[in-house]
């Protein structure tokens, strides 16, 4: 299976990602979303990080004008059928995703390769809504995209070998390291990663220490780099919500129950730096703690 070109579904922090590293490595690139300002604006960030790679020495020049210009947009999903793998980025919300490979269906390609950016949602699930649910597989990766060096790899029950390989294969030429899960909730980093953060949250809901302390505590007693509740808004409190509940659902498990606080600040709209408040308050110079 041979992988030239791209498509990318959503011209968000994650779509506009995928389509920098690809393009970067040498990969035409077909990026839509519903929004023209969407892709617009997906245009404006892979400039400016490209630009910002090139201030750094990591890009050249020639490379950076090569990688923009492999990278096309498009509104028509349709658009994106003969290319030879499409990635999915959309929100994650299942019902979305499904809609939009059930959208795509008719339109691809018969050796098209189908993934989706999912951090939670089962790839078995999705692939079984598709008419190729063995060239099927979720891919992925971690925000953000350029900086970040993991992509997981997961297979669906229905995943052929053959497309396994042919991923794993693409993740190596993108200069990535792949990391290969189970199809199960969360897969291996979230299952981790957004637990703890939703403990973050309790202690931070139950009083045990404010916004400042929780992450000071992280940051300087186990060496993070951002602290817990820095890093819920870095993701998108609605994202990590989203995950949580993925977890409470898929494996009935009490522990994996969302923190109230984390509900309470998504139905507020306080979904962190995207909507410039969240646990900080990112509406001056410095993000101030919320509580």
């Amino acid at each position: 299976m041979q992988i030239r070109t791209v498509g990318v579904v959503g011209a968000g922090q994650m779509g506009n990602g995928i389509a920098h590293v690809f393009a970067l490595a040498g990969y035409d690139v077909l990026l839509t979303d519903v929004s023209a300002e969407a892709l617009d604006a997906a245009r404006a960030t892979i400039e400016k990080n490209l630009e910002r790679q090139v201030s750094r020495g990591k890009v050249n020049g020639d490379d950076r004008d090569a990688a923009l210009a492999r990278i096309r947009t498009t509104m028509t999903l349709a658009d994106l059928g003969p290319s030879d793998l499409i990635i999915e980025a959309a929100t994650e919300r299942e019902t979305v995703k499904q809609a939009i490979f059930e959208d795509l269906g008719p339109h691809l390609g018969p050796d098209t390769i189908l993934a989706s950016n999912t951090s939670s949602i089962s790839i078995t699930r999705l692939a079984s809504r598709t008419d190729r649910p063995e060239r099927f597989m979720g891919v992925h990766f971690m925000n953000p995209v350029p900086v970040m060096q993991l992509v997981e790899l997961i297979r669906g029950i229905a995943t052929s070998p053959e497309t396994y390989a042919t991923l794993h294969e693409l993740v190596e030429k993108i200069g990535k390291t792949a990391s290969s899960s189970e199809d199960f909730p969360a897969f291996i980093v979230n299952r981790i990663l957004i637990p703890m953060i939703n403990e973050a949250i309790y202690t931070l809901y139950e009083g045990v220490g404010n916004v400042a302390s929780i992450d000071r505590a992280l940051k300087l007693g186990a060496n993070h780099p951002m602290g817990p509740l820095e890093l819920a808004d870095f993701i998108g409190l609605d994202t990590c919500l989203a995950i949580m509940n993925v977890l409470h659902d898929g494996l009935a498990d009490t522990k994996y129950r969302p923190c109230p606080l984390l509900v309470k600040y998504v139905e507020a709209g306080w979904l962190g730096r995207k909507t410039r408040r969240g646990f900080y308050d990112y509406t001056g110079d410095e993000p101030v703690p919320t509580r």
